[in-house]
């Protein structure tokens, strides 16, 4: 099984030489946060997942949790990783330093966090989503809530988690049932079950704070019914410390294909006692501010998947002997050349390759953007950056673990047969990558989200300003002959972009089914263009840098063959999706749903 080594090397080149962080600090008023802070931050997180996480993620896979009378025991060793996750600060990177979190950008976490995903997924999941309750009760609770709650949650203290979905209804929050009763001293009492609530239970935290959507007696119907409750497995004594149990049970645990070293529960609520975050009936707002962040960390899932994958297949075919180079022996000393003189196994090895270090550019851009909202001081500049992140991260969520899927199965292929076996390591990224195209909303979702919400949501303004960037960069760059291979064919898929995205809004305009019948090869269309943007622009500062830097000139050839590789084999896929994109819906809606029943 491979080792994981975290990707330091082409984690700085992303921020710092294409993304040149440095200067984005500056611009948000972070300055002290210098290119040697965020080397050094990358060097202990990588000695912490490699170290720390990474020894613990078969054996956990092998124990999974354990479940007795509402009570789950994560595997062996977990707890004291967690333990040391917060006493060396993990846990507080980006919570408010008001309430003893470090305050530092999502940029700076988002590269730990992708290690964490590779190293051990089931290990984040229990920390993803406290993340997301610190930002949902910072921006909607009240000054009590966040006094009482925020300092623990913050420290990694108590955890978090969020409770959305129900038996009866995924997606669907309008279905929901939960009901919260107001009680004389102006706490609910909440009474519902909830499914699939990951870290629901566990043995790491001496808290676990529910965030509970239900409805109070007279809420409307629908989504517009829908509040937010802060619901406390113990009770906070006075002091601060957990006290009176509350009745917020698991009820069970799921036995799952994946990360079955984390909990994933049943929770069941029986009038347990919550307190209202931000106002009555407003609820989903709330809880969206936690779900775009979870979302965003779900593609970082996906990509530590995939940077795992492609580093088992790369460490395999550099090591297995099978036949001979179809143009003869390239290590005649051996018995047989290693694998990697194949062309179809580089083929695969380049698709990892390309589609992971495209896919952390586009990861990190999207963190920049996050940055900004959060931090920057003009509120136009602000609001400019929201309205990015918006509509990059439903493409961060779906491509990226669609992307982790693909990769993980090439990896199992690269091995072959050893790939199927348990001890190798890839049958195990498959299981545990699987659940991201799934949860916190299916990639089906997401591409709805980004179509519906997001492009038509402003009739393609944000679209546009994002491809007048493309354009302007092409622009820049069009003297740079060396660099036309790249160049060119993504002028032509930022076009074809731009005439599709108005081409289906009008189309849209006239038959609403326009949008779910195009929205997944929309994303996958969008996605693939900003791959093409990613690497143009990596193989345009590794062409400078390998000028500058002669003693790291293959690092850099290597940026820039590799660019070529996804310019020519892989961002041809888009036009597959624009053909679909330009074929008629009604070949969709050609079965009556009878005819689907054999």
């Amino acid at each position: 099984m491979t080792a994981f080594k975290a990707p330091l090397r082409d984690m700085r080149f992303a921020l710092h030489e294409v993304l040149d962080v440095s200067s984005h600090y500056a611009a948000i008023g972070r300055s002290d946060l210098n290119a040697e802070l965020v080397d050094a931050v990358l060097e202990e997180g990588g000695r912490f997942t490699a170290g720390v996480l990474a020894p613990l993620n078969r054996s956990g896979d092998e124990e999974g949790v354990t479940f007795n009378n509402g009570e789950v025991k994560t595997p062996d060793g977990f707890p004291e990783a967690y333990r040391q996750f917060c006493e060396n600060g993990w846990a507080s990177m980006t919570g408010p330093e008001e309430y003893g979190g470090q305050g530092l950008p999502v940029s700076m976490a988002a590269p730990f966090h992708e290690m964490m995903m590779a190293a051990n997924l089931s290990f984040r999941v229990y920390s993803g989503l406290t993340e997301g309750a610190v930002l949902a009760l910072t921006k909607h609770g009240s000054e009590a809530l966040k006094d009482e709650y925020l300092p623990k949650l913050v420290s990694g203290e108590w955890l978090g988690t969020m409770c959305l979905t129900e038996p009866h209804a995924g997606t669907d929050l309008a279905l929901l049932r939960t009901k919260a009763e107001p009680q004389a001293d102006g706490s609910y009492a909440v009474s519902g079950t909830k499914i699939f609530i990951s870290g629901g239970e566990q043995d790491m935290s001496s808290n676990i704070i529910h965030l509970v959507l239900a409805r109070l007696p007279d809420a409307p119907a629908g989504v517009k019914g829908i509040s937010l409750f802060l619901v406390p497995k113990f009770l906070p004594t006075e002091a601060g410390e957990p006290g009176e149990r509350n009745p917020a049970v698991c009820g069970s645990v799921e036995h799952k294909m994946g990360i079955k070293a984390a909990a994933t529960c049943v929770m069941n609520f029986d009038s347990a006692k919550g307190w209202l975050i931000g106002d009555e009936n407003k609820g989903l707002a709330c809880m969206f501010t936690m779900m775009n962040d979870a979302r965003f960390q779900v593609g970082l899932q996906g990509l530590g998947i995939g940077e795992m994958a492609y580093q088992g297949a790369v460490e395999y075919a550099l090591e297995r002997l099978q036949s001979r180079a179809l143009s003869g022996p390239q290590h005649p000393e051996l018995a047989a050349d290693p694998i990697i003189v194949h062309p179809d196994v580089r083929r695969m090895l380049l698709t990892q390759k390309t589609l992971v270090e495209g896919c952390r550019v586009l990861a990190y851009d999207a963190a920049l953007a996050l940055d900004i909202e959060h931090f920057h001081d003009d509120a136009a500049e602000r609001k400019l950056a929201g309205t990015r992140a918006a509509l990059l991260i439903p493409i961060v969520k779906s491509f990226l673990t669609d992307m982790s899927a693909e990769a993980a199965n090439i990896g199992m292929q690269v091995y072959g047969g050893h790939g199927f076996i348990r001890e190798w390591g890839m049958e195990q990224l498959v299981r545990d990558g699987r659940i991201t195209q799934i949860y916190e909303g299916t990639n089906g979702i997401q591409s709805l989200d980004l179509l519906r919400r997001k492009v038509m949501g402003d009739q393609g303004a944000e679209l546009t300003r994002l491809q007048d960037e493309i354009d302007a960069f092409c622009q820049q760059q069009e003297s740079n002959v060396a660099l036309a291979s790249l160049l060119t064919p993504l002028l032509s898929v930022n076009a074809h972009w731009r005439s599709l995205a108005a081409d289906i809004m009008q189309r849209s305009a006239q038959n609403p089914e326009e949008i779910g019948g195009c929205a997944t090869d929309f994303m996958q269309f969008s996605a693939y263009a900003l791959l093409a943007y990613a690497w143009a622009r990596m193989a345009t500062v590794a062409a400078k840098r390998a000028q500058e830097n002669p003693e790291d000139v293959e690092f850099y050839q290597a940026k820039i063959a590799s660019a070529r590789f996804y310019a020519e084999r892989i961002l041809p896929r888009a036009d597959m999706h624009r053909q679909v994109l330009k074929t008629p819906l009604d070949s969709l809606f050609g079965l009556t749903a009878e005819q689907f029943v054999r």
